[in-house]
């Protein structure tokens, strides 16, 4: 087991690049099964989760060439029936993500139940539910057993705004007979990758962007080259680290076109940035005050499908609160569990009330101290890691192989803008 060792108090000074956007560059790989020509990929992120995706479609025959770490290059040439490890599809949710693809490919998938983070119940109820509008029958006896000898276009209305779902969904549809229509789509910034992606390959997907997607389905996609796009909820991590640490850097290639509703809460929470270009500028002069809401009423930060605030960047908010004067109520309710690190940082000196698994209430600001920290998982974890960046002495966090499931080389980039970070193996 690997820990970080990190002595805080050190601000944050330079430049940055974040890598590829992990949430894209999943279904982007499971999407190269619909074509038995070769994809390249630019940017392709180097971490644990993509490396499990690579060994999930490596074990159904497909061959994949990485010519640097970054850029990969697939080929889905012969893609042969085959028991996935239930191991692998246990170490990430995004496994589920083959059920669309190789359907479409090879139309049957035998799949051990997925994994991921441990935040709560995640129901996969949506994705059959889209699956079967197109002609698959589905079920489940430990594992799931997805079949079908012809997809059929059809009218999806998918009964949550799942991301996973909505891309199973277009996967499934961008080969089927006929057009498609899916409802509730969810719209993230991955999402919408892959709808390029898939209209590069000669896919005709319209209104991306929207909650209402239309596939006109074809016969056959064909190979391509695609850059995979910044990791948002990475360049926000940074933001956020350069504000507990009140220190001052530029993140280049940013994808500031998807961060107008993050910038309206983060500055809620007392944090301002500039932009020039693509690149986001963190002054090192932070308002760090919340914004009351009328009447000088606590204000409520919650998470809602894209384009509201993300639920993956509620543990990045609250530790960014944490640093901020006033007082703030942050509500997940998506997912259970989402709350249950925050008695770490009070071990840390936050002021910190747990109300229930779905809410908290942080007063700051608060002066943070080192601590001994396990990380639950890598949303949390990194949270955890921006908290040690700020907190006054030494802080060591285990089981950092949660970070690194999300973020590249997170340790080195620290290093490289001043961190006092070091990776040990226990």
């Amino acid at each position: 087991m690997e820990k970080f060792i990190i002595e805080g108090g050190v601000p944050l000074k330079g430049e940055v690049t974040p890598s590829g956007n992990k949430n894209a560059a999943l279904p982007l790989l499971a999407a190269c099964l619909l074509t038995d020509e070769p994809v390249v990929f630019h940017n392709m992120p180097n971490i644990l989760d993509v490396l499990a995706m690579k060994n999930l479609i490596e074990s159904l025959g497909v061959q994949i060439t990485i010519s640097d770490q970054n850029t990969w290059t697939i080929h889905a040439k012969d893609v042969r029936f085959a028991d996935l490890d239930p191991d692998l599809c246990r170490k990430i949710r995004a496994s589920i993500l083959l059920a669309g693809p190789m359907v479409a490919r090879s139309g049957e998938l035998i799949l051990p139940p997925p994994g991921g983070d441990v935040i709560g119940r995640r129901r996969v109820d949506t994705h059959i539910l889209a699956l079967k509008k197109l002609g698959v029958t589905a079920s489940y006896d430990r594992t799931f057993h997805f079949k079908s000898d012809k997809l059929v276009g059809a009218s999806i209305l998918l009964d949550e705004a799942s991301v996973t779902a909505t891309e199973n969904a277009i996967m499934a549809c961008v080969t089927a007979d006929g057009t498609s229509v899916i409802r509730n789509a969810a719209s993230e910034p991955h999402i919408q990758e892959l709808c390029q992606f898939l209209n590069k390959m000669g896919a005709r997907i319209s209104n991306i962007g929207s909650n209402t997607l239309q596939i006109d389905g074809v016969k056959k996609l064909h190979g391509c080259e695609f850059t995979v796009g910044p990791d948002y909820l990475e360049v926000i991590s940074f933001v956020g680290a350069a504000a507990v640490t009140q220190g001052e850097i530029t993140i280049h290639n940013a994808g500031n076109e998807y961060l107008d509703m993050i910038r309206l809460v983060f500055r809620r929470i007392g944090v301002e940035w500039e932009t020039d270009g693509n690149d986001l500028i963190v002054p090192a002069q932070q308002p760090l005050t919340i914004e009351p809401d009328l009447g000088n009423a606590i204000p409520e930060i919650s998470v809602m499908p894209w384009p509201s605030f993300p639920t993956d960047l509620m543990s990045i908010a609250i530790v960014v609160a944490i640093k901020s004067k006033g007082s703030m109520l942050f509500h997940d309710w998506m997912y259970p569990s989402r709350m249950y690190f925050t008695d770490k940082l009070v071990s840390m000196g936050a002021q910190i009330v747990l109300c229930d698994p779905h809410r908290c209430i942080v007063q700051g600001p608060s002066q943070l101290f080192g601590e001994k920290l396990e990380s639950p998982d890598i949303r949390a974890g990194m949270a955890l890691l921006l908290a040690a960046l700020s907190a006054r002495g030494t802080s060591v966090i285990r089981n950092v192989r949660q970070i690194d499931r999300g973020y590249e080389n997170v340790e080195v980039k620290l290093r490289g803008l001043g961190a006092r970070i070091t990776r040990e193996i226990e």
